[in-house]
């Protein structure tokens, strides 16, 4: 199948009547728009709530900026340029501002503004961090989505990255697998690249973000069985979004195709209430429900998925929502206290951990923030360590 056509002019899209795309064009202007022709075809254009619509052509919602820029306060978590270190043994090296597509949902959407620039496309700051930090044994490349990168460009990184003994696991966080899947099974040289660096001692994750089962085709099925032969590992990631995937039966049916289709379910998030995307966000309390009613229709291999906010202080799992308490586990931590259970008064629109009274004695808060955008360019030089709390785009 010949790569796709990509479109970055919403005028080009003619299944949008006219005067729609006039109004869209406004939120155009200010937040990036790119798709394609092979991802637009998943759409059905005579049902006004089609979930795949939803993901990636704009709604008005988008202009009702409320709510922070960076929900997680990632600004916080920069050690140098282009590169996150928020977990001990995990970096994060942003490597691409670019997205094949531009979900709206997305919880980095200050990265699509046209006048921010957070990625870097010098990665040596964040390459050099890593090499002198041992304690980091994985690596996850994000941006933007590395897969958007040339293949030669992300050979050269994926060779850094491996030429350092302390990392064992790189993974690629990416939607290509499911939007362009054709960039991954025609291209040898990729699949080349990842036999070369995903071995049975050190292995390449591709966390796949999959929205809903729509998107699982028979295309999408060959890439990830070309992933699978080339020797990475597959698992999936997806917020739960209302008037997308907000159903037990539509997300029972993407665990699963998931796991039919080899690709371990991996977190269903809680949307980070980010501006712009307040249209995606629903209740903790409703989102559990939806959640549980999906897991108790799908097999085993269905039910490893975990329930998670990626916040601020850790991820945080959702372990039940039950007569207006929320019981919580910290899997990840910023501050080290992997582990601790919290149970917390739940209200029924609270929609975030911050939004559960007494949240606060759980955990620190960042020593700065800011609403302010600041290009990455602009900052003086870093201090190493992941003391650091420098503004970035938040």
């Amino acid at each position: 199948m010949a790569q796709p056509r990509y479109i970055v002019n919403i005028d080009q899209i003619k299944e949008i009547p006219e005067k729609e795309r006039e109004i869209l064009k406004e939120i155009t202007e200010k937040y990036v728009f790119r798709v394609n022709d092979y991802y637009l075809d998943l759409i059905d254009w005579k049902d006004p709530n089609d979930p795949i619509r939803k993901l990636v052509i704009p709604n008005e919602g988008e202009l009702e900026e409320y709510g922070r820029w960076d929900a997680s306060d990632e600004d916080t978590n920069y050690v140098v340029p282009g590169c996150q270190h928020k977990y001990t043994t995990t970096a994060l090296l942003i490597v691409s501002e670019v997205c094949g597509a531009y979900c709206r949902y997305c919880f980095r959407k200050r990265l699509f503004r046209n006048d921010v620039q957070e990625a870097m496309s010098d990665v040596e700051p964040g390459l050099k961090y890593i090499e002198e930090h041992p304690e980091i044994n994985n690596v996850l490349l994000t941006g933007g989505d590395p897969l958007i990168l040339a293949t030669p460009r992300l050979r050269m990184i994926l060779e850094r990255l491996r030429a350092i003994e302390h990392v064992k696991i790189i993974r690629l966080g990416s939607k290509m697998p499911v939007f362009n899947p054709m960039r991954i099974y025609e291209d040898e040289e990729l699949l080349k690249l990842i036999r070369e660096f995903s071995t049975p001692e050190q292995r390449i994750y591709i966390m796949a973000h999959i929205n809903h089962p729509v998107e699982i085709t028979k295309e999408a099925l060959k890439g990830f069985q070309a992933l699978h032969d080339a020797g990475a590992i597959v698992v999936n990631q997806t917020p739960i979004l209302k008037g997308i995937n907000d159903d037990p039966d539509v997300l029972a049916e993407l665990l699963d195709k998931l796991s039919w289709a080899g690709v371990t379910p991996y977190y269903f998030f809680v949307n980070r209430p980010v501006a712009g995307n307040s249209d995606f966000v629903l209740p903790l309390k409703e989102l559990y429900n939806i959640v549980e009613q999906a897991k108790a229709k799908t097999s085993g291999l269905g039910k490893r998925v975990r329930l998670s906010m990626s916040h601020t202080s850790g991820k945080i799992e959702i372990l039940a929502i039950e007569d207006g308490k929320a019981y919580l586990k910290y899997h990840q931590s910023r501050d080290d206290v992997y582990g601790k259970f919290m149970v917390l008064d739940c209200p029924d629109d609270a929609a975030w951990f911050d939004d559960l009274p007494g949240n606060e004695q759980y955990w620190i808060q960042p020593e700065k923030q800011t609403d302010e955008v600041v290009s990455v360019n602009e900052l003086p030089d870093m201090p190493q360590g992941r003391q650091s709390r420098v503004a970035v785009n938040s």
